[in-house]
């Protein structure tokens, strides 16, 4: 069945005007996209997962260290009292004590540079840019997330303004019923019964708007919590059936290969295979060069200056390691096996998402045809009721009833066309077409690639690109 747009204005005729600029929903959207605290922390969260690359092609470098040293050194030989002998004669040699102080001290340099590790540096490059791609569509998922919630606030509110309007009108009506029942009592056309069923009657329309504003004060709450600002007299909605899939079996088959959620599952699969790869290359073979320089001034008397250097290939071959590389690599054959069974999960997630919002879109529609329709009706009741109780062949109760009528169709095409247009976001989530693009928001769109590219090859410094 084709899916029909509606905007929920029909009952905004009763709205009076506030002091507060009117705020579109677009505004809200693109709003809560640049401002949202979720989204700018999903955002971070991106930009942290884009340091592994850099992380994984410092494996490619070589790693270079200086090292000096400074001390002081004092040696003390005493010789003990002796005597010698010359030309048949003994004489005495007192003993001897000399002090030597020595200012050891040098400078070296050391360069490591891994020519082979198991192919683990290609693998964890290739791990950490699986990370950063689903790190995207996490980001992606959350922007949908963010957008739906700011579109279903917004709704929110709309809908809740429009139902205070009428229960305010619903206030003002029955005040009128009130005053054409006590005037009708006075000339003896009507019982106290009539008065008092209607008072009752003005009593309940003002508790149900004190009601309506309290619902009304929390959604606005929940506004100010995702969007980031105050609302004020939001307008009507505009329809985005354009932007729906035309059919369920369309809805589905996009889901299943764009939304973000799925997507992010399976570079997590990727992720986890690779780690494999990672932790099987510590079996094999190590290869690498290490370069040395040493300069020494030990400032002794036969030696002054020693310069040394040297280069050296050194493999290493891994025999027994006590069963723990071999653990490793059967807990992320585990771990893998995990994350594919999360993907399976995560396809059925939006498979049943798809289905439940196509089924919302298509329930919402027909009762709004049901309630216009309702409201036309209950309306023409209680026209007829109105002249009928003028001659006396109803009764205020009646009356009331029929006003009633017409107060909760009015009220089931409000909350109707609010779930409609709910729904329609919802079924646009979960196809991953819930984007700034896709609803052409006017806002500066977020590019993950700009900080990817700024650090991906960076050899050294400590500063973020944004400079903190």
């Amino acid at each position: 069945m084709a899916l029909r747009a509606t905007a929920l204005a029909v009952v905004l005729a009763f709205s009076g005007t506030g002091a507060v600029q009117a705020q579109s929903l677009e505004q809200a959207l693109a709003r809560a996209y640049g401002a949202n605290p979720t989204l700018n922390a999903q955002r971070a969260e991106v930009r942290a997962v884009d340091e592994q690359v850099p992380q994984a092609l410092s494996a490619y470098r070589p790693r270079i260290s200086a090292s000096a040293d400074i001390g002081v050194e004092r040696t003390q030989q005493v010789t003990p009292a002796s005597s010698q002998s010359f030309l048949g004669q003994t004489f005495p040699v007192p003993s001897q004590k000399t002090t030597d102080t020595q200012y050891p001290r040098g400078v070296g340099i050391t360069a490591d540079q891994t020519i082979f590790n198991g192919f683990q540096r290609r693998n964890q490059l290739r791990t950490a840019e699986s990370n950063v791609l689903g790190a995207r569509e996490n980001l992606r998922n959350s922007e949908q997330n963010v957008l739906f919630d700011a579109a279903q606030a917004y709704m929110d509110v709309l809908r809740d303004y429009a139902i205070l309007d009428v229960r305010r009108n619903n206030v003002d009506v029955l005040k009128e019923e009130l005053r054409a029942a006590r005037e009708r009592f006075q000339v003896g056309e009507v019982t106290r019964t009539d008065t008092s069923q209607a008072e009752a009657a003005v009593e309940g329309a003002n508790t149900a708007v004190s009601e309506a504003e309290s619902t009304l004060n929390t959604s606005r709450a929940t506004y100010r919590q995702v969007v980031g600002e105050e609302i004020g007299r939001p307008r009507a909605a505009k329809s985005i059936d354009r932007l729906l899939p035309k059919g369920l079996p369309q809805a589905i088959n996009l889901g299943q290969a764009q939304h973000p959620a799925i997507l992010a599952a399976f570079h997590g699969v990727d992720a986890a295979n690779l780690q494999i790869r990672v932790f099987e290359g510590q079996l094999y073979p190590q290869i690498g060069v290490e370069a040395a320089f040493q300069r020494r001034y030990d400032d002794s008397s036969q030696i002054s200056r020693v310069t040394a250097g040297s280069l050296v290939a050194r493999m290493t071959i891994p025999i027994y390691q006590g069963g723990s590389i071999s653990s490793q690599v059967r807990q992320a054959k585990e771990t893998a096996g995990q994350r594919r069974l999360e993907a399976d999960i995560a396809r059925d997630q939006v498979r049943q998402a798809v289905v439940s919002a196509w089924g919302q879109v298509q329930a919402a529609t027909a009762q709004i045809s049901s309630a216009q329709a309702q409201i036309q009706a209950s309306q023409t009741a209680l026209n007829g009721v109105r002249e009928e109780a003028k001659v006396g062949q109803r009764t205020t109760l009646d009356v009331l009833n029929a006003q009633q009528a017409v107060l909760d169709a009015r009220v089931t095409l409000i909350r109707a066309q609010r779930d409609r247009m709910v729904a329609a976001y919802a079924l646009l989530s979960a196809t991953g077409w819930l984007t700034a693009d896709r609803l052409g928001l006017r806002v500066a769109r977020y590019d993950p690639n700009t900080h990817y590219d700024q650090v991906r090859d960076k050899w050294f410094g400590l500063r973020t690109p944004d400079g903190r």
